[in-house]
């Protein structure tokens, strides 16, 4: 187990997990992982734990957890073992108790049998998931008992779904996974659907997301992880439930299957998909796709695979909508009223994170059906976030934005423009030679800053700003004859301050997340830029990161420039980026302000940097500041402080200066405004 799993089982930080190891030297010694990640063996944690009074007893759901993480077999066999019997347990919960009451040697050897019976009748035959042989079973059977008695607690289902979510947890590059958000609005775009096929379905996810299906179809290339699908819509439903494992594009497993929606996250940017050896594929009724156009075979293959009028809706990346090769596709499923809507999401939506992915809603023409004269196009890519940061998209807003457009387009085959959002778009003004679906050049941009009234604000605020600057403007120092030379005084280095414990030094970046948790990330950027924390903690079993106080003195170690923040209240709690160093004074001995604004000095900075190839680099213990008293440097910090707030007067200035510029810009590029 690592130290993050150590600080859950205690119910502490993982900060308190690196005091134990430092403080305490019968500390369990890590028995694996690396010397920044190490792991250590449960029994041994839990003895230690019990013997400083720390621990009572193991929760079941962490034993329960460390059993399966250990597996001989791996983890994924142990979910799939475990998600066999608790899939038992749900079906036919009264002949667990006998079957509970043999040995463990007993126990693998009649559990095959019990096993067969259950996931026949809910999975039929060919099926993901295969019964396991009494020898695969042996090293399980304590396991099943925890996960069996586990779901006493909360479930089945809840029981499997806990140890699915930790193992995915675990291994975040492991697996690309459709965030419940877009899954369950890409659900809602299909509607009210009896068969529901998802050709790559990964851990189910999307099929999960649908409400009251009559019988799920899911086919995955990795058979762990369709044998998981399996299990997981099985205990999470009681529709029909069929998985194959294999590749959908190359061996489909459901070649008859006539579905009423499709929903898939097909993986991107593949080149080895099939395309010279499925040339000649019926499914191609658009064009053949291009060798780099892989999720256009993926469109194609759904729309084979849904009755006549059924709805197809697939995560897509942005280029699919605008990349040359793919334009003869395009423009087939526009000529035939295959593709309804192209959606844009916001960054941040699903993996990768990086860029805004579409949504792509398509129906399977029926034999007469006249094609559709308009294609909806939606851009909520430009969605205001609830929060700074990935995952923290306002999904109420977006949801609505999407459905309050696809609804009464899908009943009337046309909806009125909403600027900037929405706009029905006829399909002969898209057939160019280009066929660029990408909704933000189709549709008309919203008033520009909100029109004249939003513009208006903005200049009101610059006003008030600028007036704010002109107060904070430092006053005149006294004149002072050339000849006086700087004032030479005493001095010590950061490094002698933190020998001395004045001050304390952490480096920052060197923290992971824990899975759920929600910690905004100070980044070099937002201390060079001046902004509020914008980044996220990635997923991982690394130390505590370093969370930042008021009063701390942040400084970037990298690059040339003389910027040092200090934490406010409303940074405070914020993780420390990479790139980035903290000093944390005792505030009975030396001033943050006084502190900050010694180390701004630019000759100060020069004589602590080295120089690199390609990098300048900050040695903060050599930066000097002058030995003075708590008063006197108050003195000094509060100087300090009055430039910092005209530095940032200045900065807010010059951002509403440019909007408003941009603002009147645009706006009188697009009619909002006139020069009058």
């Amino acid at each position: 187990m690592t130290a993050a799993e150590i600080a859950r089982l205690a119910g502490v930080g993982r900060a308190a997990v690196s005091n134990w190891r430092r403080r305490h030297a019968d500390f369990p010694k890590p028995v694996g992982g690396t010397e920044t990640s190490p792991s250590f063996a449960l029994a041994d944690v839990e003895r230690w734990l019990r013997d400083q009074g720390k621990l009572a007893e193991v929760p079941l759901r962490e034993r329960v957890w460390q059993q399966l993480s250990a597996h001989p077999a791996g983890a994924l066999t142990a979910l799939v073992h475990a998600g066999c019997a608790l899939l038992l347990v749900h079906h036919r919960p009264s002949g667990w108790p006998a079957l509970g009451a043999v040995s463990d040697a007993r126990l693998a050897v009649v559990l095959p049998g019990a096993l067969e019976e259950v996931l026949t009748f809910r999975f039929g035959t060919p099926r993901a998931v295969r019964t396991p042989l009494p020898d695969e079973l042996a090293p399980s059977v304590p396991l099943l008992r925890g996960a069996v008695a586990l779901a006493a607690e909360t479930g089945a289902r809840q029981a499997f779904e806990f140890l699915l979510g930790r193992h995915l947890d675990a291994n975040p590059r492991q697996y690309t996974l459709t965030p419940a958000e877009p899954a369950a609005l890409m659900a809602a775009l299909i509607g009210p659907a009896g068969t529901v096929l998802d050709p790559a379905s990964g851990t189910g996810t999307l099929l999960r997301a649908v409400d009251r299906p009559g019988a799920l179809h899911a086919q995955e290339s990795d058979p762990d992880l369709a044998a998981l699908t399996a299990l997981r819509l099985a205990l999470h439903t009681d529709a029909d439930v069929r998985a194959a494992a294999g590749d959908a594009l190359r061996a489909d497993a459901f070649p008859e299957l006539a579905a009423d929606a499709v929903l898939c996250h097909p993986p991107f940017n593949e080149r080895n998909w099939g395309h010279d050896e499925l040339a000649y594929d019926p499914r191609w009724e658009y064009g053949l796709p291009a060798r780099t156009e892989s999720e256009l075979a993926w469109v194609q293959h759904a729309l084979a695979r849904l009755r006549p009028g059924g709805t197809a809706v697939l995560l897509m990346p942005p280029a699919a909508a605008s990349r040359r090769s793919g334009r003869r596709v395009r423009a087939g499923l526009l000529r035939r009223g295959a593709l309804r809507a192209v959606v844009a999401l916001p960054a941040g939506a699903a993996p990768p994170y990086g860029i805004p992915l579409h949504l792509w809603v398509l129906r399977r023409p029926g034999p007469a059906e006249r094609p559709s004269p308009e294609l909806l196009l939606v851009d909520t890519a430009t969605a205001e976030p609830a929060a700074a940061g990935r995952d923290r998209l306002d999904w109420q807003a977006i949801r609505a934005a999407v459905l309050d457009a696809w609804q009464p387009f899908e009943r009337q085959g046309s909806v009125p423009e909403t600027p900037g959002v929405s706009r029905c778009v006829p399909v002969i003004e898209l057939l160019d030679d280009d066929v660029d679906l990408a909704p933000a050049r189709h549709l008309p941009p919203p008033a520009a800053g909100g029109g004249a009234a939003g513009l208006d604000a903005v200049r009101e605020r610059l006003t008030q700003t600028l007036r704010r600057t002109g107060e904070l403007t430092p006053p005149p120092f006294p004149a002072a004859s050339p000849a006086v030379a700087p004032v030479h005084r005493p001095a010590t280095t950061v490094g002698e301050l933190a020998r001395a414990g004045a001050l304390v030094m952490h480096a920052g970046g060197t923290g992971g997340g824990a899975p759920g948790e929600d910690v905004p990330v100070l980044t070099e950027q937002d201390v060079l830029s001046g902004k509020a924390p914008t980044g996220t903690l990635p997923d991982g079993p690394d130390e505590e990161p370093v969370r930042v106080e008021r009063g701390d003195v942040v400084v970037p170690v990298l690059g040339a420039g003389t910027v040092v923040r200090v934490v406010d209240e409303a940074t405070a709690g914020a993780a420390l980026g990479r790139n980035l160093q903290l000093l944390r004074p005792d505030p009975d001995t030396l001033d943050p302000w006084f502190l900050a604004g010694f180390l701004r000095g630019s000759a100060n900075q020069r004589q602590a940097s080295s120089y690199a190839s390609t990098a300048t680099r900050l040695d903060v213990r050599r930066l000097q500041l002058p030995r003075l008293p708590l008063a006197e440097q108050r003195r000094y910090g509060e100087r300090f402080r009055t430039l910092a707030e005209f530095e940032e007067a200045l900065r807010l200035a010059g951002r509403l200066g440019e909007r408003l510029v941009q603002g009147m810009y645009d706006g009188l590029t697009d009619g909002s405004l006139r020069p009058e």
